[in-house]
């Protein structure tokens, strides 16, 4: 299980800053999403390259469109050398296989991830607009993902396993939302622990509030690792 800091403070020398605080963590994640993108660009991924080239890069920008537009954009932003990126699979199997299809050749591609349920959704807000329960949506759409050959998926811990189950181990799950020791839920609902996404198989973590709106943001990165380490043992 890896971790991804989600990298969402009001600046640009704030996330520096921040990194600059964590560039001893080399198996870091940085999740640059679609604030800190649009404000500061492509610049501010050479950056983070600059305060440590073992950073691995996840832009998080969700991308979602018509197939040849997805894959247009989607083929850029491998271009740019990130590790990782997320498209919306709602966008159907004909934009997701689109995507794998120009990124296949690629001599070296980023990972791609479908974004299935936000994990802002309550079960209630989510019927509302796709009039569906949110487990049996986000593990059809998983499953559409995983036959278009995408890496993985982005869901909540509550969705992990079951997704696991109707795909493979080996199909990647990201789940944002992770509270390591029960802070604040903010704006997310579908919320769960070091401990739920260790359960459930998460292979990334995405937290990014509780590290760095804390006193000592070094301190929770190292006591995440060490909840990590904790629940393999």
């Amino acid at each position: 299980m890896e971790l991804c800091l989600a990298l969402d403070l009001s600046t640009k020398e704030q996330n520096l800053a921040l990194l600059n605080m964590l560039k001893n963590f080399p198996k870091l994640w940085i999740k640059v999403g679609l604030r800190s993108f649009i404000r500061d660009g492509i610049p501010f991924l050479e950056s983070i390259k600059t305060i440590n080239p073992d950073f691995k890069i996840f832009l998080d920008l969700k991308l979602y469109d018509i197939p040849n537009t997805m894959a247009d954009a989607a083929f850029e932003c491998a271009n740019l050398g990130v590790d990782m990126i997320t498209i919306h699979t709602s966008s159907g199997k004909n934009a997701m296989q689109t995507i794998m299809e120009r990124l296949t050749p690629l001599k070296k591609r980023p990972l791609v991830l479908g974004v299935t349920a936000l994990t802002s959704f309550s079960n209630e807000d989510f019927q509302t607009i796709y009039h569906k329960n949110i487990q049996d949506q986000a593990i059809n759409l998983a499953t559409l993902a995983y036959q278009s050959a995408l890496d993985g998926i982005v869901c909540s811990v509550f969705e992990s396993l079951e997704i696991k189950k109707h795909t493979t181990n080996s199909f990647i799950t990201l789940t944002p939302g992770i509270r390591p020791f029960n802070e604040n839920n903010d704006d997310q609902k579908r919320v769960g622990t070091i401990l739920d996404a260790f359960k459930n198989k998460s292979d990334f973590i995405v937290i990014g509030r509780p590290i760095y709106k804390h006193d000592s943001p070094k301190s929770v990165v190292e006591n995440i690792y060490k909840e990590i380490e904790k629940c393999k043992s």
